[in-house]
């Protein structure tokens, strides 16, 4: 299939993301966004709506994240698209071979990965960036239809302890494992999963992270270089 080739089992999973309305306390959040804007992007058209994931439908190594930005991927509709998250994670994918634009501004800058699939646990932006246990709950059969889909998928890279959290719930919903408590969020985190996949830990690229100095980029890069020998191993 041509790495281009968005196939129907996507198409009809996004369609249905993008049409969500289960939980209206994000409802109410990221559309109230959408129209109040920030002065920054005042002239911008926020795309207010869940967001879907983005990449490869072949893809070895799936980016999971917590939830849409306020006023970045709920402004342009695509994950860790025009905020400080993804300034600070696009370079690393470019350098690592699964991204060809070190940048991601808008949902028609050009920019496509390769090998590499991003999604969220939420798909719409929360309050003060926590969606609500129930809210996460809302979202899971979206995860779990999307991991499904990846048929290549051989590594989970999860950014921080909700997208961590996300993959094992979904491994506890498919009987994949009996429990969490062996599997310990902490950056660097590695571990071989029941499924065949391996599951990568890192500290989600937020600015409380990265202005802060507990995520530096080599960090994260490190992150991402194991991803990639990894899948390269298969």
């Amino acid at each position: 299939m041509n790495r281009m080739v968005v196939p129907n089992w996507l198409e009809v999973l996004n369609a249905e993301v993008v049409a969500c309305t289960r939980c209206s306390r994000l409802v109410e959040y990221r559309e109230r966004i959408a129209r109040e804007k920030r002065r920054a992007y005042r002239d911008h058209e926020y795309w207010g709506k869940p967001v879907p994931g983005f990449g490869d439908p072949q893809a070895r190594v799936l980016v999971l994240g917590l939830a849409p930005g306020a006023h970045g991927s709920n402004r342009t509709g695509r994950p860790f698209t025009g905020d400080a998250s993804g300034n600070f994670m696009y370079p690393v994918l470019y350098e690592t071979g699964f991204a060809s634009l070190p940048t991601a501004i808008s949902r028609d800058d050009g920019q496509v990965l390769t090998d590499l699939y991003i999604t969220a646990a939420a798909r719409c932006a929360p309050p003060d960036n926590k969606p609500l246990p129930e809210e996460l709950v809302n979202c899971a059969p979206f995860l779990d239809r999307e991991i499904e889909g990846l048929k290549n998928l051989r590594v989970v890279v999860a950014l921080g302890r909700i997208g961590f959290e996300a993959y094992l719930n979904y491994q506890l919903r498919r009987k994949m494992i009996a429990s969490k408590r062996e599997y310990e969020f902490r950056h660097g985190a590695e571990y071989a999963m029941p499924d065949g996949r391996v599951l990568l830990a890192t500290y989600h690229p937020s600015n409380q992270n990265t202005n802060t100095g507990k995520l530096t980029r080599p960090m994260f890069a490190k992150v991402f270089e194991r991803a990639r020998r990894l899948a390269d191993q298969v």
